[in-house]
């Protein structure tokens, strides 16, 4: 049983030096990131839309070329642990989710999921192993076709300095960077 071009156990190991532990949520993401490119004809240019900011993406960056640092990977919150692999030119792609009708044979994968108790008390070598034997058996898959907004990528334009702060920002902004507009609140 391989997720890409690693056994089970070595993706395990990478997760635990990129994640910083042995994550199940990114174990599951990498069953997912396989299933999808399962469904992709050879030689796509690829983005990917991560349906969650929590693991998935980590999934996502260390089975793809896509990362949110190159821009090829799109993290929308909405809630729903899903991803989707797609053509960066027309939008046409694959999308997996957790099929949540699949979980019930994998009691310890359904606790953790639905967080039916809380960390601690899970079964972390019964989870690991449930995750391993379901694999991508969990999950569903549909074809889709991504919105033009999610493809379409805000170009940076010209960058110039805040009169209020000095440092670099775009010009498209507004006549202060966002931060001195008070718009993006990021430090107190």
């Amino acid at each position: 049983m391989n997720i890409r071009n690693y056994t089970f156990d070595e993706f395990v190991e990478r997760v635990k030096a990129f994640h910083g532990y042995e994550a199940p949520g990114v174990i599951i993401g990498g069953f997912m990131v396989d299933l999808a490119y399962r469904f992709l004809p050879e030689g796509w240019l690829l983005d990917a839309l991560s349906e969650t900011p929590k693991c998935l993406p980590d999934a996502i960056q260390l089975l793809t070329p896509c990362t949110v640092g190159n821009g090829w990977l799109t993290v929308v919150n909405v809630g729903r642990y899903a991803l989707a692999l797609y053509n960066k030119e027309n939008g046409d792609g694959v999308r997996v989710f957790v099929d949540t009708d699949k979980l019930d044979p994998w009691t310890e994968l359904k606790t953790w999921f639905f967080k039916l108790k809380p960390k601690k008390e899970q079964d972390t070598a019964l989870l690991l192993s449930q995750i391993k034997e379901a694999g991508s058996g969990i999950c569903g898959v549909q074809k889709v076709q991504v919105a033009t907004q999610v493809i379409q990528r805000r170009r940076r334009g010209s960058l110039g300095v805040c009169p209020k702060c000095h440092e670099g920002y775009p010009l498209d902004d507004g006549p202060l960077c966002l931060a001195c507009t008070g718009k993006e609140l990021l430090y107190f």
